[in-house]
């Protein structure tokens, strides 16, 4: 009888120290994103927040101020022209840069174009609120758009035992990209002299252009950087066949805007907030469904190869489905609502902070400075721990940090104008979003197929924000016809059922390399009657997928 025990195909990865957790931020890759990172970072305050008090100095009230968080809901779009990018090679760039810088600085470009385009509105004339509309739904598209590429450049660059140092050196630069776009934006604007008393669009144009030419720390670090080595086989197309996929993208989009326009002229009005919530996601679903059908009945009338359509849009999702059967939708349950609880409850954050009687420079200062810095060192802890511990555990850890930090923000209701309690809530919020961020990157890295990298994070990154944005868009309604408390208890309590989500994920799929992928007797898929957990991984499976990159 043999000495020699039968190995595992894939044994387990031995448990980092917390020494060897800390060195993966060492890496030289880790230092690419945290510079990708920061790029990625500037352009979110300057929709949200920044824009926020932007306009209410200038008196727009706070109903339309919150609609403007609309602008962003490119990020949960971003799926749908996300294939693109995984298909189309840009003429000229794609050969000098290779496939994912090049589209990295396209997306740049139109971000400092966009940002340009709202220097140049002043929003205190009515009539100019529609450009300004423009260039914020402009930047949003663009700024997903570097998103997509971003990501997929993250996952291609390492493999997935990295990618948990990865996001939170992402999340960092990010961080860091939201001081100079948050913090940064606010001090620029009182320096240059516009204040809530004396609003001043000369100081909010400037502080603009300077968010334009700080983005060029992007478009250097595209420029210097490597393209990921693929593995990938790609098969090229003809120009004209690029171009009418292109084509099909934009006509369904056309599709999509002219009927989300007409819905909502159709739709009638309603003081109730949840009737009007409704009413806005009937008019979003049916404008979807239009663009997809038109997008179809493109495809069938043969403007586009049926066949590059198939893999670029269709492939990708049967792909998941076909990885995870019916465990599929718990995934797509966790991504959508994992996020839903700080998401909804930030759009009102600044806002909140000045109707609580504290200044741009308190506000800049906690929530812009001292907020991001513990963001970041949450990022750094939750990088550590998806090293440490099983992916679903710090996502669990994560998601009861983000719900029970928003409590806070009731206790600060009762005492307005106190920087003891903002600093309380600041501090503990912050740093429970940016675990739960760091840990939420590196999960939804694992479930993405190297094969679709982008495609499936956007799809994935994209369901994670469509609903909490959407609601979020109410937050100053609710705010308005209830109150502060209600509102922030509303998005403790939405918390909840995530943590049974997770609980129910981890007890059935299994997520990242450091967890046990051989909790059955011989790791065969067919063994415990199909009761076994599934594997994720491409690099832990006996799937096709081609490798991704090694240590």
């Amino acid at each position: 009888m043999s000495a020699v025990q039968p190995v595992p195909p894939n044994p387990p990865i031995a448990k980092k120290s917390w020494g060897e957790a800390a060195k993966a931020y060492l890496d030289r890759r880790a230092l690419i994103m945290l510079f990708l990172g920061f790029a990625a970072g500037i352009p979110i305050l300057l929709i949200f927040s920044s824009l926020s008090l932007w306009l209410r100095e200038a008196g727009i009230e706070r109903g339309v101020v919150t609609t403007f968080s609309w602008a962003a809901l490119g990020y949960s779009f971003k799926f749908i022209w996300a294939p693109l990018i995984d298909a189309v090679p840009l003429p000229l760039l794609t050969k000098w840069l290779g496939r994912r810088r090049a589209w990295m600085l396209v997306s740049q470009l139109l971000i400092i174009g966009a940002i340009c385009i709202m220097a140049s509105v002043n929003p205190i004339n009515d009539d100019m609120l529609t450009y300004m509309a423009i260039g914020a739904v402009l930047l949003g598209f663009a700024s997903a758009t570097q998103d997509i590429v971003v990501d997929a450049y993250r996952i291609e660059l390492a493999p997935p035992s990295l990618q948990s140092v990865l996001s939170a050196m992402y999340t960092a630069g990010y961080r860091l990209g939201m001081i100079f776009a948050g913090a940064g934006a606010l001090y620029l604007a009182d320096y240059f002299g516009s204040t809530e008393a004396l609003y001043s669009y000369e100081a909010w144009r400037n502080t603009y252009w300077i968010m334009a030419a700080v983005m060029g720390v992007g478009v250097a670090t595209t420029l210097i950087i490597h393209e990921p080595i693929s593995t990938q086989v790609r098969i090229e197309q003809k120009s004209t066949d690029y171009v009418r996929l292109v084509l099909v993208f934009v006509l369904s989009v056309s599709a999509f805007v002219m009927t989300f326009i007409y819905a909502g002229h159709i739709l009638p009005e309603s003081d109730s907030v949840a009737i009007e919530f409704l009413f806005e996601v009937v008019r979003m679903l049916a404008s979807l469904a239009i663009a997809l059908v038109v997008g179809y009945l493109l495809v069938r009338a043969g403007l586009v190869n049926k066949k590059m359509a198939y893999v670029t849009w269709i492939e990708p999702i049967v792909d998941f489905f076909r990885r995870y059967g019916k465990k599929a939708l718990l995934l797509l349950a966790l991504i959508g609502l994992y996020r839903i609880s700080d998401i909804v409850a930030g759009v009102m954050s600044n806002v909140f902070y000045q109707d609580m009687g504290f200044s741009k420079t308190d506000i800049a200062t906690a929530v812009k400075l001292v907020g991001v810095i513990m963001v970041i060192g949450g990022g750094f802890l939750g990088g550590i721990l998806a090293q440490k511990i099983r992916m679903m555990q710090a996502m669990m850890i994560g998601a009861i940090l983000a719900a029970v930090s928003n409590m806070l923000f009731v206790l600060l209701t009762y005492h307005p104008g106190s920087l003891q309690y903002m600093y309380l809530a600041v501090i503990f919020d912050n740093l429970a979003a940016g675990l739960a961020s760091a840990v939420f990157i590196a999960f939804l890295s694992a479930l993405t197929s190297i094969r679709f990298t982008a495609v499936q994070y956007a799809i994935f990154s994209s369901l994670m924000t469509l609903l909490p944005k959407v609601l979020g868009g109410y937050s100053g309604t609710i705010v308005d016809n209830m109150s502060y408390p209600f509102f922030f208890t509303f998005t403790f309590l939405i918390g909840i059922p995530i943590l049974v989500l997770i609980y129910l994920v981890d007890k059935h799929i299994v997520i990242g390399d450091n967890d046990d992928i051989y909790g059955d007797k011989n790791g065969d898929d067919n063994s415990n009657g199909g009761d076994k957990l599934t594997k994720s991984n491409p690099s832990l499976t006996d799937s096709n997928e081609p490798p991704r990159a090694s240590e």
